[in-house]
């Protein structure tokens, strides 16, 4: 009699083409396929949120030093002389500052002179 791997087996595969929603080709749709797929796509996903954390703060980073650079400093000596006067403020509020309040930036600028 031949068995069917049943109800587990099935929500086990649906629950991976599910994940592989999306996909190209028969990567969507054949479970083997789309097993490998899913399984390289999550590894990517986990890695990636590392990444983007990354690229953020070179963004945040590009656009304090060019904002710096419109006020006479540069961004190295923007940050050493934060440290020095003990002003706690991070680069995501910084970067927000220098594009949406470039007054409010201007005092930051000033307070690490």
């Amino acid at each position: 009699m031949r068995v069917k791997k049943g109800f587990k087996a099935r929500r086990r595969r649906n629950a991976v083409l599910k994940l592989a929603k999306g996909f190209r080709g028969r990567r969507k749709n054949c479970y083997r396929r789309a097993n490998q797929a899913v399984e390289r796509a999550l590894n990517f996903s986990t890695a990636d949120r590392r990444q983007r954390r990354r690229d953020f703060r070179r963004l945040w980073i590009v656009r304090i030093n060019a904002a710096a650079r419109l006020n006479g400093t540069t961004y190295s000596k923007l940050i050493a002389g934060l440290a020095k006067n003990n002003v706690a403020i991070d680069r995501k509020i910084m970067a927000d500052l220098a594009i949406f309040d470039p007054a409010g930036f201007s005092a930051v600028v000033a307070a690490s002179k």
